[in-house]
């Protein structure tokens, strides 16, 4: 089993808050990130996928193919855009780290299903100190 990782880039904003609570309670729960103005990230998502090689190709997946694939379903959905607004795949969820990568997860898994690779884990790095690795549990 060879393991290979895609890293790609994408440039968004959000507002971390829950439509339940009021302004000072979102505030209190996610601090200056409950902005109503907004805030943004350069981020980096790391897509790992697993698979044997195909002694053909001596290829698990071509990357080519792989950065297509992230790109089509993901970065171009995603890059300049406000993940709560624009976002079709992250409507009427709470736009953390972690619903983002669960949200990226369902949609990859479809389409790699399809070929030879099968998705083993993303990591989406929200900022130097802040990231979050999801293995589809």
């Amino acid at each position: 089993m060879v393991y290979l990782i895609r890293r790609e880039r994408f440039n968004s904003a959000h507002r971390l808050f829950n439509p339940i609570y009021s302004d000072e309670e979102n505030y209190a729960i996610y601090g200056k990130c409950a902005n109503p103005n907004w805030h943004g990230h350069n981020y980096e998502l790391f897509v790992t996928v697993k698979g044997e090689v195909d002694p053909k190709t001596g290829l698990v997946i071509n990357l080519k193919d792989l950065s297509k694939l992230i790109k089509s379903k993901i970065i171009d959905k995603v890059d300049h855009r406000n993940l709560n607004l624009e976002v079709d795949f992250l409507q009427n969820t709470i736009i953390s780290n972690e619903n983002i990568i669960i949200a990226i997860w369902k949609e990859l898994e479809v389409e790699l299903n399809k070929t030879s690779a099968r998705l083993y884990k993303l990591k989406l790095v929200e900022t130097e100190n802040n990231f979050a690795e999801y293995y589809g549990e």
